[in-house]
């Protein structure tokens, strides 16, 4: 089952036994076996009781708080930690500006080139796709060469510019996207992105805990208050195939219209998913997890989500010193 996201307003999730029942009004909604699941996530004014907390935190299911609109809020965290030797070696290669642009340089030009990759399969012969082709490929050239993390950081943020450029082109005129914009989204399309990105940085999350890593000691992006820097940089290389790719399918085969999105005069929100735009998205991101990858660590074909988990496996690996090298998962 992987992941049960609760979003009917007003849901109450209880233990039974070895279950978890999701209830509204006294009508059961749903009812899951604790043994095939291994994230919930709590969408908006949705209660969590007592007895089913302490069950999900004794039995590791990582619990997700997200606002009705998508918005992170939190997870519920088991305290202790048996990875302090893991977490002090990761901090001092995250402190070490040679050692962290060694890990963050191959993250970068992945995602440049899976990047390149989506556009490539959508829309080469487009010519302000071309141009942005050709733009992507020198900055994943100079990032190659980055000598320091804040010229890496430069070239990063300008093939991500040309991209975005890209998909501007791809996209209908009445999805408003003029260009990528975080906080708060102002058209439709962001929105979207901004969700499928939340989503995205919740499972990369939880990867990097399961593996033991602290998902705020990162090597590309540079560490903030409250800000999960190492999962942000991991997500990098997975945001094109992921994300962007499901965001291009679901434009592509009509599955959410400009017109299905809430817009208000709420400056913090001027343009979200609307409820029915919400369970589109989730559908679709939890059906592009599933989809087939090769990947060399699973020695063949995984999936989406599985693979997450090994690029977390894997990089906790160099940071023992039991690998040489980072090796982030590219696409063809």
């Amino acid at each position: 089952m992987g992941t049960v996201y609760v979003k009917e307003q007003g849901a109450v999730v209880r233990r039974d036994g070895e279950r978890l029942r999701v209830t509204l009004q006294r009508e059961e909604l749903t009812s899951v076996p604790l043994v095939h699941l291994d994230q919930l996530a709590l969408m908006g004014n949705v209660q969590l009781t007592t007895p089913a907390a302490a069950l999900l935190l004794e039995r590791g299911v990582d619990v997700v708080y997200l606002s009705k609109y998508g918005k992170f809020r939190g997870r519920l965290v088991r305290s202790g930690s048996k990875f302090a030797q893991l977490r002090h070696r990761q901090l001092q290669m995250a402190s070490d500006e040679r050692i962290a642009l060694s890990i963050a340089r191959p993250i970068v030009m992945a995602k440049v080139r899976n990047q390149r990759v989506v556009l490539q399969r959508r829309a080469e012969r487009v010519l302000d796709v071309r141009r942005a082709l050709q733009g992507m490929m020198r900055m994943g050239r100079r990032a190659e060469k980055a000598r320091s993390l804040d010229s890496l950081r430069g070239f990063e943020g300008k093939a991500g510019a040309f991209y975005f450029e890209a998909l501007r082109a791809l996209l209908p005129p009445e999805w408003g996207f003029e260009k990528r914009a975080y906080h708060p989204p102002p058209d439709p399309a962001n929105a979207l992105l901004s969700f499928g990105y939340t989503l995205l940085l919740k499972d990369v999350t939880a990867a990097v805990q399961l593996v033991g890593l602290d998902p705020y000691l990162g090597f590309f992006h540079a560490l903030g208050y409250d800000r999960p820097a190492l999962a942000l940089d991991l997500m990098e290389e997975l945001r094109p195939v992921i994300v962007d790719s499901m965001f291009l399918d679901i434009v592509a085969k009509k599955r959410l219209r400009p017109d299905d999105f809430e817009r208000g005069r709420n400056p913090r929100r001027p343009c979200s998913l609307g409820e029915a735009g919400v369970r589109v998205v989730i559908e679709q991101y939890e059906r592009r997890l599933q989809t087939p990858v090769v990947h060399p660590l699973a020695r063949g074909q995984t999936t989406y989500r599985r693979a997450i988990e090994l690029q977390a496996r894997q990089l906790a690996r160099v940071i023992r010193g039991e690998e040489r090298e980072y090796k982030p998962l590219r696409i063809r």
